[in-house]
C-alpha cells in the first residue's frame, strides 16, 4: 500500500478489509481535484452514490452524509492538502472505515491513488463480501471519476 505523509490518519493495513486502487486520468490535477472534492455533486457522476451532502466548507473536521449502495454513511474529513490529498473516516452498519485519496501530476496525466481500510464487528463477520464489494466499489469510483474528468 502507498502511504502519504500528509494524512493525519493512515489506513489500517491489518484491518480485515483493505483495498487500494490507482488510475491515470488524462487531465490536469486541478480539474480532478475540483470534481473529486465537490462532495455535493458526487451523485451526478458517480452512479453508486445516491446522494451526498456537505453543509460546511470542506476542511479537516467537516462532516458529510452520503448514501452508497443503499448504505447511509457519516464521514468526517481528517486530512486535506489542496490538489494533493484528501482523507476521511466513515461509520456505517457496524463498520469503521478510513478512506484516503492521493493525487499527483505525472507526464501530463494525473495519477489518483485511493486506499481504504474497514474494521469493526461487521467487517470481521462479512469480510469476504465486504472485500469484494470494496474492491469493486473503489474501481467503479475511479472509473467514474476518470470518465467525468475526461469529458
Amino acid at each position: 500500500m502507498q502511504t502519504h505523509d500528509s494524512f493525519s490518519i493512515e489506513i489500517n493495513s491489518s484491518a480485515p478489509v483493505v483495498s487500494s486502487r490507482t488510475i491515470q486520468i488524462d487531465t490536469d490535477i486541478q480539474s480532478v481535484w475540483s470534481i473529486l472534492t465537490d462532495v455535493n455533486a458526487w451523485s451526478t457522476w458517480q452512479s453508486d452514490i445516491q446522494n451526498s451532502e456537505l453543509k460546511e466548507p470542506l476542511a479537516p473536521g467537516a462532516s458529510f452524509l452520503w448514501k452508497s449502495g443503499g448504505t447511509r454513511i457519516r464521514s468526517t474529513v481528517h486530512s486535506l492538502e489542496y490538489c494533493r490529498s484528501i482523507g476521511w473516516t466513515g461509520k456505517a452498519a457496524g463498520t469503521r472505515a478510513i478512506h484516503n485519496w492521493t493525487l499527483s501530476q505525472l507526464n501530463g496525466h494525473t495519477e489518483v491513488v485511493v486506499e481504504e481500510s474497514m474494521e469493526g464487528p461487521m467487517a470481521h463477520l462479512l469480510r469476504k463480501f465486504l472485500q469484494k464489494s470494496l474492491d469493486e466499489g473503489m474501481q467503479n469510483w475511479l472509473d467514474f471519476l476518470k470518465k467525468e474528468c475526461e469529458k
